[in-house]
């Protein structure tokens, strides 16, 4: 009998306030599978972690690697957790930060592409990070991550 253990992500939704009010920072996901998309393709800088990992330390770790920057040092705001359709649990803080995405480097992966080539190909982890207004950013993020949205403006006021 095999147990399949519940994949697990952590990261980091940067906010900033602007004089247009609440912003924050999404990236899209990169690859052949998500080129062609915008809604639902846009998420919080994020990445896997192993059960003995803090989730905290996992999601600094992740924001470093997605996108080649140091992680804002703000006061962390826990956001909780969100299962997405996939069945994945992503845990989530906000910080505050304001960090320019002409600076990101994005971490890469590899996948055969296309599909049964033979080919192995490698693709930008996020291909493009972007700040969002909330209500633009509901519309851009992954469904189940919205909460996260939502938690954020809570807390803001």
């Amino acid at each position: 009998m095999t147990v399949r253990t519940t994949k697990r992500s952590a990261g980091l939704l940067v906010f900033r306030h602007t004089d247009e009010g609440l912003q924050v920072l999404l990236g899209h996901m990169g690859g052949p599978l998500w080129a062609k998309k915008e809604a639902g393709a846009w998420t919080v800088p994020k990445g896997e972690y192993a059960p003995d990992e803090p989730a905290w330390e996992a999601a600094r770790r992740e924001f470093r690697e997605e996108l080649g920057l140091a992680p804002p040092d703000g006061e962390a705001v826990p956001l909780g957790e969100v299962a997405q359709r996939n069945g994945k649990i992503v845990t989530a803080w906000a910080v505050e930060g304001d960090l320019d995405p002409g600076a990101v480097t994005p971490g890469t992966f590899t996948m055969e592409w296309p599909p049964r080539s033979g080919r192995v190909r490698e693709f930008p982890e996020l291909d493009r990070v972007a700040w969002f207004a909330l209500d633009r950013a509901r519309e851009l993020i992954i469904t189940a991550q919205a909460a996260f949205l939502d938690r954020l403006a809570e807390h803001s006021g």
